[in-house]
């Protein structure tokens, strides 16, 4: 699995969790009442109908639509982290990092402790080259939540763009004590021990 598929599996856990949490939240409407909702409520054009749309076109690899939808979402229902990091994350994906980096600037602001966010500004700014931010970004990841093998797994892969190859191996093998599975960091680890 690449950075970004490791990156796009965590987001898509992510957002199916808050997928989840609102369905909870949803009640069955009351037998025989009257509902005094608008027909606003009931527009398949509302912002989280939307979301939903771009989503599809996400997963079946239409960024430029996904983009499109998002952004109408975004007017739609501004200040939303979610539908801003979905957006970095279209950019990101369309090689758009500086673009990308703004929106996830913008989420971050409303979601300051989301670990996607600054794994996802942690990537581009790699892409880029701007290593020190990058690595601020997964500081910042980790002490939020420093049981998440992927974010160690980015980190090792950041190290070894910077040439510091002993730190990049303890990620990884942190990234491996925290998930024996994770096939990747195995393999990023023994390319690093077999160049010894």
């Amino acid at each position: 699995m690449t950075l970004f598929q490791l990156l796009m599996l965590g987001a898509s856990a992510f957002f199916a969790y808050k997928i989840y949490e609102h369905i909870q939240t949803l009640q069955d409407p009351k037998e025989g009442g009257s509902s005094n909702r608008s027909a606003d409520a009931f527009s398949p054009f509302d912002a989280s109908s939307l979301v939903e749309k771009a989503d599809e076109a996400m997963q079946k690899g239409d960024l430029q639509k996904a983009l499109a939808i998002y952004s109408e979402a975004n007017i739609k229902g501004p200040k939303d982290a979610e539908t801003l990091f979905k957006m970095g994350y279209v950019l990101s994906q369309q090689d758009r990092d500086d673009e990308a980096i703004d929106y996830y600037k913008e989420a971050l602001e409303l979601d300051p402790n989301n670990t996607y966010i600054h794994q996802a500004m942690a990537s581009a700014y790699r892409k880029m080259g701007e290593f020190a931010s990058a690595r601020n970004h997964l500081n910042a990841s980790l002490a939020i939540d420093d049981k998440n093998p992927i974010t160690y797994y980015n980190y090792g892969n950041l190290l070894v763009d910077m040439k510091h190859f002993d730190e990049a191996k303890e990620m990884y093998k942190q990234a491996i004590a925290l998930d024996g599975d994770f096939k990747e960091a195995k393999e990023e680890l023994a390319k690093l021990e077999d160049e010894k």
